[in-house]
């Protein structure tokens, strides 16, 4: 004889409980899919961050590079440097031969949208005060 009971009774599970597996696996894959997205927010925003300071860096040496014998060209050359690698200069100075360039660089966060990285470098002689 089969009956229902509305709590456990010798061993046999209460019948509202059936499906409650498929819940749960539906919220565990909810938190591991939030994870993930975190995880890649954080990564794309990180690469955007190197990419604005490998330009910013480049674009002061190649400022530096001819800050004192053209010092009109060098940071037309920061500029160049700086698009070439994907990012837009922001401002670029020479003081005694050091460069000092700023950029910043424009990516897309999924799910929050366009925002920017920035980044400064300096570059100059050996000899030249920090």
């Amino acid at each position: 004889m089969h009956r229902e009971s509305p709590a456990w009774e010798d061993g046999v599970r209460h019948v509202r409980e059936r499906g409650s597996a498929t819940i749960w696996a539906m919220a565990l894959m909810t938190v591991v899919w939030a994870v993930a997205m975190v995880v890649v927010q954080v990564g794309v925003a990180r690469v955007a961050r190197h990419r604005a300071q490998s330009a910013a860096d480049l674009g002061a040496l190649g400022a530096a590079r001819v800050a004192l014998a053209a010092p009109d060209e060098a940071c037309e050359r920061a500029e160049a440097i700086t698009t070439v690698n994907g990012a837009s200069l922001r401002s670029c100075s020479l003081s005694d031969g050091v460069a000092e360039v700023t950029v910043r660089v424009r990516f897309l966060i999924p799910l929050l949208g366009p925002t920017t990285a920035a980044a400064s470098a300096r570059a100059g002689p050996v000899g030249a005060a920090a």
